[in-house]
């Protein structure tokens, strides 16, 4: 059933960061390589954090979040590549899951060489691909025009930055721009808004793909709130930001969460919101993979329908 409502959508791309991605991506991972993810690469956090620091490489933590999401288990690959070591030394808190990609980078040409050798060995056909190749950090300013910089200062921030930017500004990969120009069908969220959703969408050349592009666009909300200064957004906050930072109106559907389905239940400014019951019974933070899959697909099902035809 899945298959048939997502048939007239030939390219799909979900933008994002790692774990909110990661559950879109492995939700739809039945569409192979039909598939790609955008991932945020400005994560300055754990080991992560560590490795930027000591290295001056991309962020790992969210590409590797998202090819664990969609690694086959149980395997060994997988088991290895989800290991955290502990312990009181240098390694404590690494991930060596990043720890073989900042190694594999150092003996490619390209960060992106790195992730397909890790999709291979994995045997993931959904395409991973980072925003961009060159290290760059998320820079917030505050209301009284003061810099945060980095990921884990602007989630510390007392209040909503009024603007966010990239430094230094680095390149948008070439192959997410060529996915953005081909995909008939954009998913954005959820996760982190601030410092997970909007930073690929900072990188101009993103920005004008999305823009240029006649894709259906949707937003997947959060389901719960975060603990972030973008706790204090509304769904229509949010799509303002993205309307101001990709430079056009390009959100067309939204879908959150409600305790029954209830389509097209309301219109806002040519958005239209619908509700899934979406909550993992396992994981009550988590939205269910089979339901949001099942919800983009009938979202996407009307979309092709006129609005007069709904009930």
């Amino acid at each position: 059933m899945l298959n048939q409502q997502l048939n007239n959508y030939h390219h799909v791309v979900a933008i994002g960061g790692g774990h909110g991605l990661g559950r879109i991506l492995a939700a739809l991972s039945f569409l192979g390589p039909r598939l790609t993810g955008i991932v945020a690469t400005t994560d300055n956090g754990g080991s992560t954090g560590r490795l930027r620091q000591d290295q001056q490489t991309i962020a790992w933590g969210d590409l590797r979040n998202c090819l664990s999401h969609l690694a086959s288990r149980p395997s060994l690959g997988s088991m290895l590549f989800d290991h955290r070591f502990t312990g009181d030394n240098e390694l404590s808190g690494h991930n060596l899951g990043n720890l073989v990609l900042h190694a594999l980078d150092q003996l490619c040409v390209r960060p992106l060489e790195a992730v397909n050798l890790i999709r291979g060995l994995l045997k993931i056909e959904t395409q991973i691909i980072p925003m961009s190749e060159a290290s760059t950090h998320l820079v917030a300013l505050s209301h009284c025009g003061n810099k945060v910089f980095g990921e884990l200062n602007v989630d510390g921030m007392s209040e909503a930055p009024i603007a966010l930017s990239l430094e230094p500004e680095v390149e948008a990969t070439f192959e997410a721009c060529s996915a953005l120009a081909k995909a008939d069908l954009i998913i954005i969220g959820p996760g982190s808004f601030l410092t997970s959703i909007l930073p690929p969408l900072l990188l101009p050349q993103i920005a004008k793909s999305i823009r240029d592009s006649n894709a259906h666009v949707m937003l997947i909300d959060n389901l719960t709130a975060e603990y972030s200064p973008a706790s204090t957004f509304s769904i229509e906050d949010k799509i303002a930001w993205f309307n101001q930072v990709i430079g056009k109106k390009v959100i067309a559907d939204v879908i959150q969460h409600g305790k029954e389905v209830d389509l097209y239940h309301s219109n806002i400014d040519g958005v239209r919101f619908n509700c899934f019951p979406l909550v993992s019974q396992h994981h009550p933070g988590l939205h269910d993979k089979l339901a949001l899959a099942a919800a983009i697909g009938q979202v996407c099902d009307l979309h092709h329908k006129p609005v007069d035809c709904i009930a």
